[in-house]
């Protein structure tokens, strides 16, 4: 949808940001219990040749099989929101008044919302989606088996304070962005404000 390009602008202008793709990447590392999780219960066949997690076979799995999709992320998504939230805190207590950005593509299916000020949805069309997902070599019917387990787009923008549409040239993105960083520095905030 375009995180990773507002992650990035975002960075520019001198927000923290915390990529939970990052932090799931590491959660899952050989010699993890998260990754002695993963093989225990999905085999062998989703490991590369090193002994890494190799991500598209077992998004094979997982997209196509809803109860398969749940037991991946009883491995991980605890583990991942710890770390996120450790990082969070400690931005907060060394850094305070800083504008901290946490990129985390399943918010809502997370349940993780409520740790946050204001929530950013970064968004583009469907055929974008698509388009973008076939840049990266994924087949179609993966992508969409991936983005159907999701929340709709729609109902993502609906719970969102706000909205960055990715899609045109990247000076639209930016101006977005900073519209963004704009408002939420005029909004009446505690003392942990500032986290998007």
């Amino acid at each position: 949808m375009g995180k990773s390009t507002v992650g990035s602008v975002l960075a520019s202008k001198q927000c923290h940001v915390i990529d939970t793709d990052d932090v799931a990447r590491s959660v899952v590392r050989p010699g993890t219990p998260a990754h002695a999780e993963i093989v225990s219960h999905f085999g062998p066949s989703v490991l590369q040749p090193d002994g890494a997690i190799n991500r598209k076979a077992l998004g094979a799995i997982v997209f196509n099989d809803p109860d398969q999709l749940a037991a991946l992320n009883r491995f991980t998504h605890p583990r991942i929101r710890e770390a996120w939230l450790g990082e969070l805190n400690r931005i907060r207590k060394e850094s305070p008044g800083m504008q901290v950005v946490v990129l985390i593509p399943l918010l809502f299916e997370t349940g993780s919302e409520a740790h946050f000020d204001c929530i950013v949805c970064v968004a583009c069309s469907a055929a974008s989606q698509l388009d973008r997902l076939r840049q990266r070599g994924w087949a179609d019917d993966h992508s969409l088996a991936r983005i159907n387990s999701q929340m709709p787009v729609r109902e993502k923008i609906r719970r969102s304070d706000f909205l960055i549409w990715c899609e045109g040239p990247m000076e639209l993105v930016e101006e977005q962005a900073d519209r963004v960083l704009r408002s939420i520095g005029s909004i009446p905030t505690d003392p942990h404000s500032g986290n998007c």
